[in-house]
């Protein structure tokens, strides 16, 4: 079993959860982490020893879920929905040393991924007349994490990313869409298709596709910008 993470975190009981080797812009195959097999057996018997995995995943799931659902709130109650089910499931995992996607970070993200179905699905039949942006997302919120020492014209830069990604990736056909996303969120090629049931052959040419419909969109947004807005004083002597 394999975990995620960009950094190493210490457990309950002082150890540390490395980070994987397997990261998923490599493609690399998935390797055990004893590390994190210990904490979640340990978890598995007693739930206050679950803290070190929920630090980890935490950020992660949640910024998953405001990619899918655009919404700051609704991305919370999603996450804390989530990680209940986790807990509750949690001493029924059991990894399959056979499938190399069969991680605790690909059940984690296959509850993830049910909850936000079922959000979309509760949402569809109380609809928000007040979501801000372009299929219910934001267009101020960043997929990416702002250095607080930016400059205004660094932040500016990238919200306009932002909304450019966002954009495309509302213009996917749903299933490249979402595996799109659970890579965003980290997920390798074998765990996505673990999560999303899927065979790993079919999660390479979705995302192959995906990829390739977004550099499209974006070449073509940097090559036909919006024009901007004539001057207001230029309006008033037309008029």
């Amino acid at each position: 079993m394999t975990q995620a993470g960009s950094d190493a975190r210490a457990d309950g009981n002082g150890e540390t959860i490395s980070p994987s080797p397997d990261a998923p812009a490599t493609g690399g195959h998935s390797h055990p982490d004893t590390a994190e097999l210990a904490v979640v057996a340990r978890a598995q018997q007693d739930p206050a020893a679950f803290a070190p995995l929920y630090q980890r995943y935490e950020p992660i799931v949640r910024g998953y879920c405001q990619r899918r659902l655009g919404d700051p709130h609704a991305a919370a109650d999603a996450t804390s929905r989530i990680f209940l089910r986790v807990l509750a499931a949690l001493p029924a995992f059991r990894p399959d040393p056979a499938r190399p996607g069969s991680t605790f970070r690909a059940w984690l993200f296959t509850i993830a991924h049910n909850v936000v179905i079922d959000t979309h699905r509760r949402d569809r039949k109380h609809p928000s007349l007040d979501q801000p942006g372009r299929d219910g997302i934001p267009l101020s919120e960043s997929a990416a994490v702002i250095d607080p020492a930016a400059s205004p014209e660094d932040i500016a830069l990238a919200n306009d990313l932002s909304r450019q990604v966002h954009d495309t990736l509302a213009r996917l056909p749903e299933r490249q869409r979402r595996i799109v996303e659970l890579r965003l969120a980290g997920l390798t090629g074998a765990e996505i298709a673990e999560a999303l049931g899927m065979s790993l052959s079919a999660v390479k040419s979705a995302q192959f596709r995906a990829y390739a419909t977004m550099r499209t969109l974006l070449d073509d947004a940097h090559d036909h910008p919006n024009p901007s807005p004539p001057p207001a004083e230029e309006v008033s002597r037309a008029s």
